[in-house]
């Protein structure tokens, strides 16, 4: 029963990788179509960030070689939310 409980966790944090980053990249897409005339590089810059933070929390989940899980998760958990705030942040700076 375990082993379930472990999978169902790594498969909604994946989610919520995904949706959040997902989220963030959208964001900067509809600022540079309400905004064609803006200079894109710094929203460039995000969306090239977002996907660097994405392939980096992807590879954190998949991480087999860790000691305590549960611990881990949290860990990958937390550094989501604070990276995500770092990303909405520079959205909302454009």
């Amino acid at each position: 029963m375990r082993k379930i409980y472990i999978m169902a966790n790594i498969r909604d944090l994946k989610k919520d990788i995904n949706f959040v980053l997902g989220d963030i990249i959208d964001a900067v897409y509809i600022w540079e179509a309400i905004n064609p005339k803006e200079d894109h590089s710094k929203s460039e810059a995000i969306i090239d960030d977002a996907i660097a933070t994405f392939d980096d929390l992807i590879a954190k989940v998949n991480d087999n070689k860790v000691e305590n899980r549960s611990k881990h998760f949290k860990a990958v958990n937390a550094e989501l939310e604070e990276r995500g705030k770092a990303l909405i942040d520079r959205v909302n700076a454009l």
